[in-house]
């Protein structure tokens, strides 16, 4: 099955660097694959954390200068859907993390597909998504 926009969230991206299967034929699968700018806040973050800093930034770049690969800013509508599933969220007691909400939202709003191992953003019927297991 191909996908014409398949985002990845920060534990796909993790797993595509561990060389996860599943991931990598979904990845395969993709006509392109969007990266949220608020993933790599993320993976920026857990870069700093690490002991690999230069190296994990490095890939990283490779990665996102790949002519299949394009980085989703937010802006407007981005933030009307974040405003939208945050509210309903919250009103049915279900929160997420804020930056999955982001995410959610980016996702959306480029009618992508969401490749993630977080469980969380089941939780928001808006979104087409693709749950992987570890």
């Amino acid at each position: 099955m191909r996908v014409s926009t398949l985002v990845l969230d920060t534990s796909a991206y993790s797993h595509f660097r561990r060389g996860h299967k599943e991931t990598l034929d979904w990845m395969s699968r993709a006509e392109s694959i969007v990266i949220p700018t608020t993933v790599l806040g993320e993976l920026h973050a857990g870069f700093h954390l690490g002991g690999r800093l230069a190296d994990n930034q490095r890939v990283l770049e490779d990665f996102l200068n790949e002519p299949f690969t394009v980085v989703a800013d937010v802006g407007p509508a981005e933030a009307q859907r974040y405003g939208k599933f945050f509210s309903e969220l919250k009103r049915a007691g279900t929160p997420i993390p804020t930056n999955d909400v982001w995410i959610a939202a980016t996702t959306v709003t480029r009618g992508g597909r969401l490749l993630t191992f977080d469980e969380d953003f089941s939780r928001i019927a808006a979104l087409d998504m693709i749950l992987l297991s570890a």
